[in-house]
């Protein structure tokens, strides 16, 4: 079943249709989008953001994006925040495999933040559970679920770059992180995280910078 019981609980007390498509198993959005045949702005990548004396919350982009952590700073009004440790993901999704969250942060109680890139798309892929599967709802529908804050939190919107999300920039980080793929260094379901945990180190400057004003932040 490609919805775990969670999430097929939740749609079917409201009557929902959520269709599936089954696919060959894949563990990065790159793969996913090339065995679903689905364009990569149309996919949910998960990204949970811990609080400073816990708490946690979800930040839902398109996969080639990297998360602006300073702008869910000002969204939250809340100054600490740091990227959640894989660790700490299995005990917030206990039902899920690794790295196959559903953007659902409401059915695991935390708040949802979701990038306008992905509102612009009209549909909304999504990961529910495992790695063989997407399902996929109208965005309208997904937004009427779970009652998301809508923002600018990918790096490529507040940028503005040429083309938007999966611009030139991270798709050459994917390229510089997959030769470790498959060499016995990392597993494959490790390279969106690679990504995530350049944003984490990434965050430092940012913080230190975040006294100065920064013309493509606002």
């Amino acid at each position: 079943m490609a919805l775990n019981d969670r999430l097929h609980r939740f749609f079917t007390e409201r009557g929902i249709a959520c269709a599936v498509m089954p696919h060959r198993e894949a563990f990065t959005a790159k793969e996913v989008a090339t065995a679903t045949h689905v364009a990569e702005r149309e996919l949910a990548k998960v990204v949970v953001v811990r609080g400073e004396g816990g708490g946690h919350l979800m930040v839902v982009l398109p996969p080639a994006c990297r998360i602006a952590l300073k702008a869910v700073r000002h969204a939250t009004g809340r100054r600490h925040l740091a990227l959640a440790a894989e660790a700490e993901l299995g005990q917030l999704f206990p039902d899920c495999e690794m790295g196959a969250m559903p953007p659902f942060g409401n059915l695991y109680g935390m708040p949802v933040y979701v990038d306008a890139c992905l509102k612009r798309a009209g549909e909304i892929f999504f990961q529910a559970g495992n790695h063989h599967e997407v399902a996929h709802l109208p965005y309208g529908e997904y937004e009427r679920l779970t009652t998301p804050v809508v923002g600018e939190f990918c790096l490529h919107e507040r940028e503005k770059d040429v083309g938007g999300c999966g611009g030139d920039h991270d798709q050459a980080q994917e390229r510089a992180c997959r030769p470790a793929v498959g060499e016995g260094r990392l597993p494959a379901r490790s390279l969106d995280h690679v990504v995530e945990d350049q944003a984490r180190a990434e965050e430092g400057a940012c913080v230190r910078a975040e006294g100065h004003h920064d013309e493509r932040d606002g």
